[in-house]
């Protein structure tokens, strides 16, 4: 390939990739919306600050270390990463018109922001879990460490040439490495944090506490959604040459297929067990949809993406009805959604992967729970030992909203 045509598919896979990493980053938005519109309106102004910070929070501890730990120039070990700050310089055009395998093709600035926002999108799924009673700065404190480095030590062990990608561990964009990590970040913090106030009852009964605004929900639904082409197509990484533009479009259209499906099985489910066709159930089955096919969305035919994606919708609503009986407390289901949808679809890549064993998946996403749990509940409890994690009671009824902000979502109308 002559130097204008290699830099032109330079500059086409950099400009691809700078794209996808805005389409993840509008991601933060569609969080922000699903989660404001799940919380009552005595928690809204909270939890929308909760989410604009935790994406900075989170972009400037992995701008500061994170990266350099999920991947490091010359890492001390197959398990262990070295430790080095701040990003260094970007690829010079004569390494790109050097040209051969080892030639850079995109700009390692445009790698880094892409992951950077995959980052700041595993921590929001703890936001959603321990929504209307978890203080906003010790939230953010754990941020810093979630981001700087809990996770990317996992994402070093696959996506940094660690042990796992070794293995042989098979996930494309991150059903397990990004979707059941943060899940299991979140179900520390919710075991840890308790239940909302009046969820349970004494003798097991389930309280719902329905959302102050299902339209923002909804909308933050289909914001995901548009994101999540994005967060698969992008990890392609190239788009540069026909079987790269096949490939992505390939990874678009299951993308698109297991979200629909994932959101008509739920549908279909709640209709039968409740006898309505439950919203927040339609909303999660699409997520849980779209989390399974993250594993491998390129691989199946678009047939295969259907059954996979509607398989997570069955799955998400038994989830979120489990995790109701076992009295942890998730107000917008996203360790249903992103957990067991995303341990779903990391076993689902062994029906079109001929590259994944079943142990190297069960092994990776095993690993991959037991670090993310455990070190997020030391961090987590040091944290609550020394500034506490959960507001007061008479802060909680009065609602966040004041106590954290000091402003209200809805003035107008009555906050109780």
């Amino acid at each position: 390939m002559d130097g204008n045509l290699l830099q032109l598919s330079y500059a086409l896979d950099t400009f691809y990739f700078l794209v996808s990493a805005v389409f993840v980053m509008w991601m933060a938005a569609g969080f922000a919306m699903l989660e404001a519109g799940l919380v009552r309106s005595k928690n809204t102004v909270e939890i929308l600050t909760k989410n604009a910070l935790l994406y900075s929070v989170a972009c400037t501890a992995y701008l500061i270390v994170g990266y350099n730990v999920m991947y490091p120039g010359d890492p001390i070990s197959a398990y262990l990463p070295n430790l080095s700050f701040m990003l260094g310089a970007d690829n010079t055009a004569e390494a790109v018109m050097a040209g051969g395998d080892g030639a850079p093709y995109y700009s390692a600035m445009s790698d880094f922001i892409f992951q950077a926002v995959f980052a700041a999108a595993t921590m929001s799924i703890v936001s959603g879990a321990i929504a209307e009673r978890m203080k906003l700065w010790p939230f953010l404190i754990f941020a810093v460490f979630m981001a700087g480095f809990i996770y990317p030590m996992e994402g070093f062990w696959k996506w940094g040439g660690g042990w796992l990608d070794q293995l042989g561990f098979q996930d494309f964009a991150g059903s397990v490495v990004v979707h059941m990590a943060g899940a299991a970040a979140a179900l520390a913090a919710v075991i840890l944090v308790g239940p909302r106030m009046g969820r349970y009852g004494p003798n097991g009964e389930v309280r719902a506490i329905p959302g102050a605004n299902l339209p923002m929900a909804t909308l933050g639904m289909f914001i995901l959604w548009m994101g999540w082409f994005g967060f698969n197509g992008g990890s392609e990484l190239k788009v540069a040459n026909v079987d790269e533009a096949n490939a992505v479009a390939t990874i678009f259209v299951n993308t698109n297929a297991a979200a629909a499906a994932g959101m008509i099985a739920a549908a279909l489910l709640s209709k039968f067990k409740f006898g309505k066709t439950d919203l927040t159930m339609v909303i999660n089955g699409a997520l849980a949809g779209l989390v399974s096919i993250t594993a491998e969305p390129l691989a199946p035919t678009p047939g295969l993406a259907i059954i996979i994606g509607a398989v997570g919708g069955l799955i998400v609503v038994m989830s979120v009805i489990f995790m109701d009986k076992m009295r942890l407390d998730d107000p917008v289901g996203a360790i249903s959604v992103h957990g067991t949808a995303g341990i779903w679809g990391i076993f689902a890549v062994l029906f079109s992967n001929s590259a994944a064993t079943f142990m190297g998946q069960l092994i990776g996403t095993v690993a991959t729970f037991a670090w993310m749990f455990i070190a997020s509940l030391v961090v987590l409890f040091i944290i609550d030992k020394l500034i506490g994690l959960r507001p007061t009671e008479e802060e909680e009824l009065e609602g966040l909203d004041q106590k954290e902000c000091g402003m209200e979502a809805y003035p107008e109308f009555d906050q109780k």
